[in-house]
């Protein structure tokens, strides 16, 4: 049967040319229309990504190294792009991963008694380990041709902890297990129950069956904990097995505050529901990057504070603030800064310390691109939205708010994007959502729901050790509010459907005319949104919204560049730092008028929310008036600011905008602290 295949393949041998390949997003679509019963299969799609690039990579969302099969048609060549089916083709003669097996039967082998094709061309059992961006389980079984069968599950058995024990939170601990297979247990899976096994929740997934996992019990406390471990063969057969009886967790010591992980539970996708890691930033720059400096989306993220986000000090800072003032409250910053490690379940301990090197790509790409509006809107939001919600474990509340990065992610990994004339290479959704400011109410507006605000308008401590009864951003204690502000102001199309007139920051935008966050933050501009070269149906636009999402930090990139030199291009640090300088220096005018020995001076706000906004204990904006006599000599000054010290004075006339967070007397009898204004964040 061999021989019959190899002669087939003989038979439409073509001579190409030599020229090397060039990269490109239709060869995916080549390789189904070469091999249409392999499409549908597993090499189109697996359960944690529904659009793959496997086939001709290590990595399945389809960038960095290429697995042998890709390898080999890289070395094929071509002159043009309709050489790539033909190329294909090509392939079928050669065994590119070395496993005993044509190309060509591992991928049209049925018919020849193997149970398990299609089966990947370019992996084999000694590569699959660099396999990325996927559960390495969906791939095992389709690794080599076999008609070997096998419907015996695994023996495994949870050996620790087993029953009795008294574990503290946020303190590693080890689970361990034996697990026994006819064949290779190629996946290990790990749960555990707070509730005495009413219900279970994830804890790992896709671990290497070595017996043991470094495991650090979240701060819930219980006296009624078990740990579920599931085996997985490379058969896919599984079994389970439970501790034998319940034990305990407690909470750690210290904080000024018992708070623990329940206070600061928020709805959304959880740990674990997001689906495959978020793709590295790099992958997204195979189509979106290197091809036009000042309209590409990648390059100009990258020196935005969204990239720099997972790598801020100010924000680690506060993060230790918060956690040692109110324990676990961290959770609430690491949702956004580190949202690749919390939705992978690497948010536990909330200081951030089990973070891995993927997950300080800051807010990212695929974070956003793959966001769902938690608020369905029929007829408005992609009907997919509708099983994405539903399988929430904490869904969002109906009528529910925005804010304290309470997101949902598909777990699909489907992209989705503002146009819906767009013609990716994958799959993708057109979202309306990414058009409004809510989008970014998602991150920009922080609350702290261990507080609720009463009748009289107090922010009250709830019952701790519990959830919040309201996830309302207008009913938990306010840290940051910039969506809440311009949900107010006048830029709201909502409020002022016109918009606002704000030449400055408008960019393309039809008579400077501006609304949205996006309309400031991601200015308009002429341009492809993708390469067009390797994208040719990518449309020219007027209105491509530039990816920098520039605010107000001008000096924090070039600090963060100095702090972590291998991870950040300075350069383009200091181009985000010049767009945030261009920004405060358009964010307000100053007008004023000299009359009878008096100096008037006005400030108007030109931004749609406060000025400062965003983090509240860190930000402030001044007037400094400085008075000369007839030698230009200082003779008065108000607002004099020293930069050697950090010292600002604040006399009597002088004029600053700034938020003095505080305890009040409700609050600091509770917490043994005393009344007025503190720098404790939460």
């Amino acid at each position: 049967m061999k021989t019959s295949l190899f002669l087939l393949l003989t038979a439409i041998f073509i001579v190409v040319s030599a020229s090397q390949i060039v990269a490109r997003p239709g060869i995916r679509t080549d390789f189904f229309s070469v091999y249409p019963s392999a499409d549908g299969t597993q090499l189109a799609a697996l359960p944690s990504d529904a659009k793959h690039c496997g086939v001709c990579h290590f990595d399945f969302s389809g960038g960095g190294l290429r697995n042998p099969y890709g390898e080999d048609l890289k070395q094929l060549g071509v002159s043009s792009k309709d050489d790539v089916p033909a190329n294909i083709q090509l392939l079928g003669t050669l065994d590119s991963d070395e496993d005993g097996f044509t190309n060509l039967i591992e991928i049209i082998g049925t018919g020849f008694g193997y149970n398990n094709v299609p089966t990947f061309p370019g992996l084999a059992s000694d590569n699959v380990g660099e396999v990325t961006y996927v559960a390495i389980a969906e791939v095992m079984p389709y690794l080599t041709p076999s008609t070997e069968t096998d419907e015996t599950p695994p023996v495994v058995t949870v050996t620790a902890p087993n029953g009795g024990e008294v574990l503290t939170a946020n303190t590693a601990t080890t689970i361990t297990w034996t697990a026994t297979d006819d064949n290779d247990v190629v996946d290990v899976r790990i749960w555990e129950s707070l509730d005495g096994g009413s219900t279970f929740k994830q804890l790992a997934v896709g671990l290497d069956d070595d017996g043991s996992y470094t495991w650090f019990p979240a701060n819930r406390p219980t006296s009624s904990a078990l740990i579920k471990i599931e085996a997985v063969d490379e058969f896919t057969n599984s079994a389970q097995d439970v501790s034998d009886a319940v034990f305990s967790i407690i909470s750690p010591p210290g904080g000024i505050v018992s708070t623990t992980l329940r206070d600061f539970d928020m709805p959304g996708s959880q740990p674990f529901e997001g689906g495959p890691a978020q793709a590295d930033p790099e992958n997204c720059a195979i189509c979106h990057g290197n091809y036009d400096n000042n309209v590409e989306p990648f390059r100009n993220w990258q020196g935005s504070m969204m990239a720099l986000a997972s790598l801020d000090p100010l924000f680690e800072a506060n993060m230790v603030i918060a956690n040692q003032d109110a324990p676990d409250s961290g959770d609430i910053c690491l949702r956004c800064h580190n949202s690749n490690g919390w939705l992978q379940g690497r948010s536990v301990p909330t200081d951030g310390s089990a973070m891995e090197s993927d997950d300080f790509n800051g807010v990212s790409c695929d974070l956003c691109h793959r966001m769902v509006d938690p608020v369905y809107e029929a007829g408005v939001n992609p009907e997919r939205d509708l099983v994405v919600l539903g399988d929430l474990s904490n869904p969002f509340p109906a009528g529910g708010e925005y804010g304290n990065g309470m997101f949902v992610v598909d777990p699909s990994a489907i992209q989705r994007g503002p146009f819906n004339d767009a013609q990716p290479s994958h799959n993708w959704n057109f979202s309306p959502f990414h058009q409004s400011s809510a989008i970014c109410g998602t991150c920009h507006d922080v609350s702290n729901p261990a507080f609720y605000r009463d009748d009289a308008g107090v922010y009250q401590l709830n019952a701790l050790d519990a959830p919040s009864d309201s996830y309302s951003p207008h009913s938990m204690g306010p840290v940051e509010r910039t969506y809440s502000e311009w949900l107010n102001s006048a830029y709201n199309p909502d409020v002022y459907p016109l918009g606002v007139f704000t030449p400055a920051m408008a960019g393309n935008k039809p008579g400077g005319m501006v609304s949205n966050c996006q309309d400031c933050h991601m200015r308009d501009i002429a341009g492809y949104g993708a390469n067009p070269v390797m994208n040719p149906q990518t449309p020219h636009r007027d209105n491509v919204p530039l990816h920098d999402m520039t605010g107000g930090s001008n000096w924090l990139p070039g600090l963060i560049a100095g702090l972590y030199p291998e991870d950040v291009d300075a350069t383009l640090a200091q181009a985000g730092a010049d767009r945030a300088t261009y920004m405060l220096e358009n964010a307000a005018t100053l007008s004023k008028q000299q009359a009878v020995g008096n100096l008037v001076v006005r400030v108007t706000n030109e931004t749609g929310h406060k000025l400062p906004t965003g983090y509240p204990e860190g930000r402030r904006v001044w007037v400094n008036i400085q008075f000369f006599d007839g030698s230009d000599s200082l003779v008065g000054e108000s607002g004099a600011y020293d930069p050697d010290t950090g010292i600002l004075t604040h006399d009597t006339d002088a004029k600053i905008y700034e938020i003095h967070p505080g305890i009040d007397s409700n609050i600091a009898g509770a917490v043994g602290l005393p009344e007025g204004p503190s720098l404790h964040f939460v």
